[in-house]
């Protein structure tokens, strides 16, 4: 009976304790971690959306070519037929873009078939390619998988070897599983249309050397016209740092977006470039 007795009591002094603890508050650990994680996916979605283009114009293309100057984009035949097809978007020592962004170094993609048709495949490598002083390296592959249920169409996405090195050798790398479905402008003619929504979870090693796993929550909603995530969440599981979610807004074109834990939200702002090295900014 005693034994039971002190069983109880311990059940019950566990529950007090349990009931008594707080939410930890958003310290500037969980701030750098998201800022880690928002860099890395802006940095990855805008070598989708140079690959989406230059998709686009090696499908126009019949033969070998080079187009533009900043950058050049080469499409190359490596067999008898018309596929597949080898891409380079070379941005040579420095081609300055939009809102001021600096590449460098190549892009490069293998087409096994145009991108509309299922099954095509294209796998996406990089040579020396650096984004605002970034070295950037990995893996990509996009794979058509065909209509969902909604008559969308929509694609696999996975990142092996992910890495991104900063100016003082840190680093921070990335594995990724997702999906991407087309919501608008698959069809069309002009990529500035594109609209998707994405799902999926990444892992990885943040630059403080902490592992992380992110998950979609709720699909993220990707434009062409944006140069930022516009809507959607995500649930940050960091080594050491209570779990906290990132909430990229109403649908709403801008640069923030706000973590929360529990009753707590801090607004932080999205950008492509690491807050932590201002001398590339």
């Amino acid at each position: 009976m005693k034994t039971k007795t002190f069983i109880l009591i311990l059940i019950m002094a566990g529950i007090a304790v349990t009931s008594c603890q707080k939410t930890q508050p958003i310290g500037e650990s969980g701030i750098e971690a998201a800022d880690d994680a928002v860099f890395a996916e802006t940095l990855f979605d805008d070598v989708f959306a140079s690959v989406e283009i230059a998709s686009g114009i090696a499908e126009s293309e019949l033969k070998s070519s080079v187009v533009d100057s900043c950058p050049v984009v080469t499409v190359t035949f490596p067999g008898e037929g018309l596929w597949p097809r080898n891409v380079v978007i070379d941005y040579g020592t420095e081609c300055v873009g939009l809102n001021e962004v600096v590449r460098s170094g190549k892009i490069m993609i293998t087409m096994t078939a145009p991108r509309k048709q299922k099954g095509a495949v294209r796998t996406v490598t990089f040579d020396n390619y650096f984004v605002n002083g970034v070295k950037m390296e990995g893996t990509k592959t996009v794979e058509n998988l065909g209509f969902n249920t909604n008559q969308n169409v929509v694609f696999g996405i996975s990142l092996t070897g992910g890495k991104m090195t900063f100016p003082d050798g840190k680093t921070i790398e990335r594995e990724v599983e997702r999906e991407r479905e087309y919501i608008s402008g698959f069809l069309t003619l002009t990529p500035w249309d594109d609209e998707c929504l994405i799902t999926g979870v990444a892992t990885g090693v943040n630059l403080d050397g902490k592992s992380f796993t992110h998950t979609i929550t709720n699909a993220l909603h990707w434009t062409a016209a944006c140069r930022f995530i516009v809507s959607g969440t995500k649930r940050f599981e960091v080594e050491g740092i209570e779990p906290f979610d990132l909430d990229y807004g109403d649908g709403k074109c801008d640069a923030y977006a706000t973590i929360t834990r529990g009753d707590e939200s801090k607004e932080i702002t999205l950008r492509f470039r690491h807050p932590k090295f201002p001398a590339n900014n």
